[in-house]
């Protein structure tokens, strides 16, 4: 019997080759091919059993590669949390041999082409669940450097972006393996993937002209002495007026109530320059004694308004279920203190520019951006810190989440990274600005304030919700097929 471990072996490396379309590699344009390899090696799985063990070893390959600087910091758990993680593509595997093995026909293709890739976004809404480490590595977060692809987050955010990937990769795995007609609907559903962003980013109309607002970026980088005196010092030496100036995530290290020193200080740096100064506080609250990071907006007259952090990073911030998992702070990087989350987002205004902060993770999510949105929000800004992980691939894939929300929610987005990068985008996703992670000072963009209320503004996650009905019926489908040829004919 012919050993199939060599197929499995190749699903793995198969799996990690997407890797190369994320950030820092950069290739995003080859998303559109990356998964071909996979889908035709689960759809010569010679039974549901193969097909869900390759899955299962594409979800390792995918998850290890795309993720791999989680590693120094989970330390031993961090292949159990891979494994754990992938065993949400067994079902995509039996799914993706089921339909790709039957699309010989045209019908059965163009099953194929819908079916595969909403069993994929059921895969990264499931995995996107803040306490299962977020939606990191989403296969439609590889296209933000193409602003006209990106017009489809505007409709159905970065989902509906994945789904095209996706269909593409199917469209070409069809057109190679398909017979006779079958084969044109593999290339038409290519085509009509490839082309679905950029035709209707052609037929929107211009932004309305707006006025822009210079935002100061402060990124001070790995500081080795006062942490606060150098972010002051970059703030300082801003070499124009600006509206806002925004510093990183824990940029400052004491809670404001307790040290009303150092609040005299940032609010006298505010008078300073001329603008208020929306800094970012991760120390004990005086009282409580729990941790909690916050963004602080202050101005000439002291504390204006403040957001805590609604939406921590599991293990990183907390230890979800810590009577039972503690143990695990004592072989991982895991935190030896729960902070203490937020209840709800905030909007603050700025001089008349109404804001909407978000700290780090968070800015991994679509909903919390849509939500700022709809509260009236007319510009993003995040605080992040990636000091854990710089040197690696992190910085720069949680920069790139910041053209996703300002193409999903029509507002513009300003990010500032203690450590990491600091980026700016229009409300298309157009990059207005980006300091490397290996740099550090003041990025000054001007902001255009234009901006649009969009479909995934109004519907959300029209979506996964969509993808999951598709999976669903096939599933019934199935169930019903296996019922009917089982029933002896009369």
């Amino acid at each position: 019997m012919r050993s199939r471990w060599p197929a499995r072996g190749a699903v793995l490396i198969a799996g990690a080759l997407p890797l190369v379309a994320f950030p820092a590699p950069g290739l995003d344009l080859l998303a559109w091919v990356a998964l071909v390899p996979v889908l035709l090696l689960l759809g010569t799985a010679d039974t549901p059993r193969e097909a869900a063990l390759r899955g299962w070893l594409a979800g390792v390959g995918f998850l290890a590669a795309t993720q791999y600087w989680l590693a120094p910091n989970l330390v031993y758990f961090f292949p159990f949390a891979i494994g754990l993680l992938a065993l949400l593509w067994t079902g995509w595997g039996i799914l993706a041999r089921a339909l790709l093995r039957g699309a010989e026909t045209p019908a059965r293709a163009a099953l194929a082409v819908v079916g595969v890739p909403a069993g994929w976004v059921l895969i990264e809404t499931v995995r996107s669940w803040h306490w299962l480490g977020g939606p990191w590595s989403l296969f439609g977060s590889t296209q933000w450097r193409r602003p006209s692809v990106l017009a489809l987050a505007s409709v159905g955010g970065v989902w509906l972006v994945g789904f095209a990937v996706v269909a593409a990769n199917v469209g070409l795995a069809i057109l190679l393996v398909g017979r006779g007609t079958a084969r044109h609907v593999g290339a038409a559903a290519a085509l009509v993937a490839v082309a679905a962003g950029p035709l209707w980013s052609a037929t929107r109309p211009e932004l309305p002209h707006a006025p822009a607002v210079p935002v100061a970026l402060v990124q001070p980088g790995i500081v080795h002495d006062d942490l606060q005196i150098r972010q002051e010092e970059l703030t300082r030496g801003l070499s124009r007026p600006v509206h806002l100036v925004v510093w990183g995530e824990s940029s400052v290290g004491e809670d404001l109530t307790a040290r009303p020193d150092v609040l005299d200080r940032l609010t006298a740096l505010s008078g300073s320059v001329g603008a208020e100064l929306l800094v970012n506080v991760d120390a004990r609250v005086a009282g409580s004694g729990a941790i909690a990071k916050t963004s602080t907006l202050i101005g000439r007259d002291g504390i204006e308004a403040e957001y805590r952090k609604t939406r921590l990073v599991p293990f990183g911030e907390y230890v979800p279920f810590r009577d039972q998992l503690g143990w695990l702070t004592r072989v991982t990087a895991a935190a030896g203190q729960n902070r203490e989350a937020g209840e709800k987002l905030v909007v603050m205004d700025v001089d008349g520019l109404a804001i909407g902060p978000l700290i780090s993770f968070e800015q991994t999510f679509p909903d919390l951006a849509r939500a700022q949105a709809r509260s009236g929000a007319a510009l993003l800004v995040y605080q992040s810190s990636t000091a854990t992980f710089q040197g690696s691939w992190a910085p720069a894939q949680l920069a790139s989440f910041g053209a996703l929300r300002a193409a999903e929610t029509g507002r513009p987005v300003a990010a500032a990274a203690l450590t990491g990068v600091s980026a700016a985008f229009d409300a298309r996703g157009n990059r207005l600005a980006w300091m490397p992670a290996a740099e550090s000072g003041v990025l000054i963009v001007d902001v255009p304030m234009a901006g649009e209320d969009t479909v995934f503004d109004r519907f959300g996650n029209w979506v996964p919700a969509s993808c999951a009905l598709i999976v669903a019926l096939l599933a019934v489908g199935a169930l019903a097929g296996r019922r009917s040829s089982r029933q002896p004919s009369k």
